[in-house]
């Protein structure tokens, strides 16, 4: 198989962007920009560092970040699995990227830019969920924030095409299937939902 290595030879294969792909992309958030992340609830982190790449699934009960000002936005870090893979990489690589959905909407907003890690009391109230909070909160400068086309989201019909989850492995499976069998993967499917219960924020 022949891979491409260089510019010139990817270049040749595409045509020029459109106006709308080169217009949209604005240094900090619009008006609508700004009315699309206020309703979103969910996105996808991407951060690097020296050990790699991480994608990291964001969600939160209402807007899964805040909005500081038009360049700047606030994502509390709840709850997870104490790898904190996004955290460190944030820490010594500040360079993220981010996608914003919305269920039903066939538009996904992205987001590149910096971040930085805090603890600061204030911002991580601004978060609190009855006597909890985030116990650091990332925040992003945008560098550029646009609105993604919706063919990747029709091509796949994500929100249209129903429940595809019949039959699935279950992370139990999953865990087993790493560890060829030492892990109690059964055992950590059923007790889930009850860990879930006392430990989502």
């Amino acid at each position: 198989m022949d891979y491409l290595s260089s510019l010139d030879a990817l270049h040749a294969l595409y045509g020029t962007p459109s106006e709308p792909a080169r217009v949209k992309v604005t240094p900090c958030l619009t008006p609508s920009y700004a009315a699309y992340l206020e309703r979103s609830r969910f996105c996808i982190l991407s951060t690097v560092g020296p050990e790699g790449t991480d994608g990291s699934p964001r969600g939160d009960e209402g807007p899964v970040v805040a909005i500081l000002d038009a360049g700047t936005l606030a994502l509390p870090d709840w709850k997870g699995n104490e790898r904190i893979d996004s955290l460190r990489n944030i820490v010594t690589d500040g360079r993220v990227s981010l996608i914003f959905l919305i269920p039903g909407s066939n538009t996904a907003i992205r987001v590149n830019g910096t971040a930085r890690l805090t603890a600061d009391d204030a911002l991580r109230t601004r978060f609190a969920r009855k006597d909890l909070l985030p116990r650091t909160v990332i925040v992003i400068t945008i560098a550029e924030v646009y609105s993604q086309c919706a063919r990747a989201l029709l091509r796949s019909q994500l929100w249209t095409g129903g429940d595809q989850s019949a039959g699935l492995p279950t992370v139990g499976d999953m865990l087993r299937d790493a560890t060829e069998g030492r892990f109690d993967g059964a055992a950590y499917d059923a007790n889930w939902k009850a860990r879930a219960a006392t430990s989502m924020w």
